[in-house]
């Protein structure tokens, strides 16, 4: 059933109108949908409390409970547990690159014909992270993670370089500033984000996953990637980037003390930034990503996640209810500005922002940039086994800077342990 659930298509079930979830009780849902109901909602953002309040003062018969999670592989795990002692919860937020192994375990519950209107608020882009492809869904996008460059405006000026609109540029100023000193690089290239690499391949056109009825196609090492791989390879066997590890001391020194002149990041940053680095305050802005090819327009996705029903639930339409109102109505969606301090995957929820980060006071248009830049983001289809894909990005491209070996060659052995993986775990692979 694992793969079937992939390419089965929604049943004709009533559908809600998302007008009626955000007004209240719907007088034509069936008991079920109007209770009364319990769900429970397992999710780490922070004050999701507050939100679950919210809707419970205006819809007494459908309660929500919020169940605070640690997040990241160690929730995924213990929600696929208990999905299969029957015991998950109603609702859970899930890791877009988590979402496909919850489908293929049948532990998320296809919600198309609940929430199925709701797909004209979010960008193709992040839709395609919550459908894999196909007409079912499988969750409703609730933040997102559009990919832009950070750049020291102060620091462009000092080296006499412009605001790279195209790889090819970007790598130009990588020599030229490393050329004028040596403790300086442009950028840096990371061994230790898979989810980096991957929001840069989808920039790119990579689709490392694909699903045609019951069976998988992996493609990590497709052409659009392996021409990132390539880029970045280049760079750094050339020596012009850096390859220290992200998220150490190190790290933060070189973003505090100019050392590092650039950030290939997303839209939740400017936290880290200020955390990390408070003495750039006012000295950096955004732009969006350089492009592949001039003229061109496209961005991909760092993290984020979806909100997802449980298989298991008893209330499922309750249950979309839930999640329709919280991640497409005006007034959830400032309420998770707000309290829990998430970049809204809803394009209409984006416009709320208005005001741009302390941090970035310099750039008073940021949000509206972010919001720009985040309809141009592609997704992909992420794969039932993404955390062997992961490990395997890690070890072969940390082997790849250490004995300055060929980062195709790192792609390529990523590409044949992900994909003996799920050959071995009994998915229906294309050769």
């Amino acid at each position: 059933m694992r793969i079937k659930r992939l390419s089965a298509a929604a049943s004709a079930v009533l559908l809600i109108a998302l007008g009626a979830c955000s007004s209240g009780t719907d007088k034509s849902a069936s008991p079920e949908d109007t209770g009364p109901v319990s769900l429970t909602f397992w999710t780490w953002a922070p004050n999701m409390d507050k939100i679950a309040d919210a809707w419970n003062a205006g819809h007494p018969n459908i309660k929500v409970t919020v169940s605070k999670q640690s997040g990241g592989d160690e929730t995924a795990a213990k929600f696929l547990t208990a999905a299969k002692a029957g015991n998950a919860p109603d609702i859970i937020q899930a890791e877009y690159q988590m979402l496909p192994s919850f489908v293929a375990a049948d532990a998320v519950a296809d919600i198309s014909g609940d929430v199925g209107t709701a797909k004209s608020e979010f960008s193709d882009g992040i839709w395609k992270l919550v459908t894999l492809g196909t007409d079912a869904v499988y969750g409703l996008p609730q933040d997102s993670g559009p990919m832009m460059l950070y750049y020291r405006t102060d620091l462009f000026a000092k080296y006499g370089i412009e605001v790279p609109k195209t790889w090819d540029d970007y790598a130009a100023a990588a020599r030229k500033v490393h050329a004028a000193d040596k403790s300086v690089y442009l950028g840096g290239f990371s061994s230790k984000d898979p989810g980096w690499f991957a929001g840069l391949a989808q920039q790119a056109g990579g689709q490392w996953w694909n699903v045609d009825g019951q069976t998988w196609k992996v493609g990590i090492n497709d052409a659009a990637t392996t021409k990132v791989a390539d880029f970045w390879g280049g760079l750094v066997k050339d020596g012009v980037v850096d390859t220290q590890a992200q998220w150490t001391s190190d790290w933060n020194a070189a973003l505090s003390n100019g050392k590092l002149l650039t950030w290939s990041s997303a839209v939740w940053a400017p936290g880290v930034l200020s955390s990390n680095a408070p003495g750039g305050k006012g000295k950096w802005a955004i732009a969006p990503l350089p492009q592949w090819s001039a003229g061109e327009n496209y961005s991909g996705f760092w993290g984020g996640s979806s909100s997802a029903v449980s298989a298991n639930s008893k209330h499922k339409k309750a249950a979309a209810q839930f999640i329709a109102w919280m991640n497409t109505d005006p007034a959830a969606a400032d309420l998770l500005i707000k309290q829990a301090a998430v970049y809204p995957a809803a394009t209409k929820s984006q416009a709320l922002l208005t005001t741009a980060p302390d941090y970035f006071s310099n750039q008073a248009d940021f949000w509206q940039q972010a919001s720009a830049i985040s309809s141009t983001a592609r997704g992909f289809t992420f794969g039932p086994d993404v955390n062997v894909a992961y490990n395997a990005y890690k070890d072969n491209f940390d082997k790849a800077i250490a004995a300055k070996s060929s980062f195709t060659d790192a792609l390529t052995a990523t590409q044949q342990a992900t994909l003996a993986d799920m050959t071995k775990a009994g998915f229906q692979v294309a050769s």
